[in-house]
């Protein structure tokens, strides 16, 4: 239900759409996000992308302000602004018409295009499809606190990752409330809602809002 990638994702909107579709289950592309945005690079214009540093491209129609912090491998696409004091770790794929906001973390994410992390966000190890917004101070938790591997539990079906870090894989058009955590491999359908102020872990179906623990209703 809704943990696949053709469930949560139109790959028509991100530079990894032929390298997501290898995969059934989003949690299998984490390992290999490095090495994406590295052969991606690589093929990218020069009239249409500047390469300021080893392995980060920034596309030239994009807004960089001069106190973020980008690490590579990276490519930061057309029309997307990066924020003041933004703290990009490397292993960043960020899409087209993305916000990456004042003070947001990000780290081994694929952000589709359209992406908003505006305000105080983290997002590690994980996918946000297109359009996806998380609200201010929403946040991405991505390792267990008895730092075993991540188990996705859906409905009493317990599927195994076999990775200790796994954050958030979130559908398009979705929307998460301020102040929000994500626990570790959680998965939120296409076209939900999270409201603010949640504690989320395990599987939400596409179109539903999560109101609280025990309590996520469906869309009209």
């Amino acid at each position: 239900m809704n943990l696949t990638i053709q469930d949560l994702y139109d790959l028509s909107h991100t530079k990894a759409g032929e390298y997501l579709s290898q995969f059934t289950y989003p949690w299998e592309a984490l390992a290999g996000i490095s090495d994406l945005i590295l052969a991606i690079g690589k093929t990218l214009p020069a009239d249409e992308y500047d390469h300021p540093q080893e392995d980060v491209w920034i596309a030239k129609d994009a807004t960089v302000f001069a106190t973020a912090y980008i690490h590579g491998p990276c490519i930061i696409g057309h029309n997307t602004e990066v924020r003041q004091c933004a703290f990009i770790r490397g292993s960043a794929l960020v899409g087209e018409n993305c916000v990456v906001g004042n003070s947001t973390e990000l780290k081994n994410v694929i952000l589709f295009d359209n992406v908003q992390v505006p305000h105080y966000n983290y997002v590690g190890d994980s996918i946000l499809g297109y359009k996806a917004h998380m609200g201010a101070g929403s946040i991405t938790s991505n390792v267990k606190s008895d730092k075993l591997p991540v188990v996705i539990k859906n409905e009493g079906e317990l599927l195994e990752t076999g990775r200790k870090k796994v954050g958030a894989l979130i559908g398009d058009r979705v929307e998460v409330g301020c102040n929000t955590v994500l626990n570790p491999g959680t998965v939120i359908g296409r076209d939900s809602n999270v409201y603010p102020v949640s504690c989320v872990r395990g599987v939400i179906p596409e179109r539903c809002i999560y109101k609280e623990s025990g309590r996520i209703v469906h869309k009209y």
